[in-house]
């Protein structure tokens, strides 16, 4: 199936649902320390989807099995999809927290890593290299360009650095949708796979491990980690293809990047 193009009030709708996302990444923030349980950031991250943006948290009861908490939490060597649970955060933790809002029907998907106290230099640098590859691929999209070659930049940025690239796990089309088509593989080949048009809109999320790429899912039916046990780093935007660039639905304050990038 080819991607949806969104119409003006459906972009509308997507920028207001991405705003909502990016705001539960900031708010969540502080709250993101030694001792706090994942749990007890999923239970505030609800509260506030629910509550105050008078939105829909949209992993909860996703999927078969019903996936049973409102965020994802992907603490070191879990890659993603992490169940919130009563486990306490220590010093030196990495966790990846994904919030997808749904509000007014439509879907903002956003994911970012925190670190808990001082991380190692590895750490740190996974954490760095995978948001760089992230903001690479995001500069790559405009009308014309193919999903390979997205893919590929991520893939060479991350191998560059001898880091290996989750292949069972992708960025994908959204909307009034949580998934859609386009599947957004984050390895690839130059000029091949489909080609981006105005009016688009897809996340780009890739999964950088530190060791081997192969991943398992654990009896949960959802958790998924490294095999290795090795530390796992991702980021994540929804993204709108434009005349001439992109816009990047879920920016937060924080970044270092624009919102609108024109070519």
């Amino acid at each position: 199936m080819p991607a949806t193009i969104k119409t003006a009030l459906e972009i509308e709708k997507m920028r207001i649902a991405g705003r909502l996302a990016a705001d539960v990444l900031q708010m969540i923030e502080p709250f993101v320390k030694k001792g706090v349980t994942t749990d007890e950031l999923n239970q505030i991250c609800h509260d506030f989807i629910v509550n105050e943006q008078q939105a829909i948290p949209a992993p909860l009861n996703y999927g078969q099995p019903p996936f049973p908490k409102s965020i994802c939490t992907s603490v070191n060597h879990v890659i993603c999809h992490g169940i919130p649970a009563d486990k306490s955060l220590k010093d030196g933790d990495i966790v990846n927290i994904d919030v997808t809002v749904k509000k007014d029907g439509y879907h903002g998907d956003t994911s970012k890593m925190f670190v808990v106290g001082k991380p190692s230099i590895l750490a740190e640098r996974l954490i760095r290299v995978t948001q760089e590859s992230l903001y690479m691929a995001i500069k790559m999209v405009k009308p014309g360009v193919r999903l390979g070659d997205i893919g590929h930049i991520i893939q060479q940025h991350a191998e560059g650095h001898n880091y290996t690239i989750v292949r069972e796990y992708c960025g994908h089309g959204i909307g009034a949708n949580f998934h859609e088509d386009p599947q957004v593989v984050h390895y690839g080949k130059p000029n091949t796979g489909e080609v981006l048009e105005e009016g688009m809109c897809f996340t780009i999320e890739p999964m950088i491990n530190a060791g081997q790429r192969y991943s398992k899912v654990l009896p949960d039916r959802w958790t998924v980690v490294t095999k290795d046990r090795s530390l796992s780093a991702q980021w994540e935007h929804t993204l709108l293809v434009t005349k001439n660039g992109v816009e990047i639905l879920t920016l937060r304050d924080d970044e270092q990047i624009d919102r609108i990038i024109s070519h």
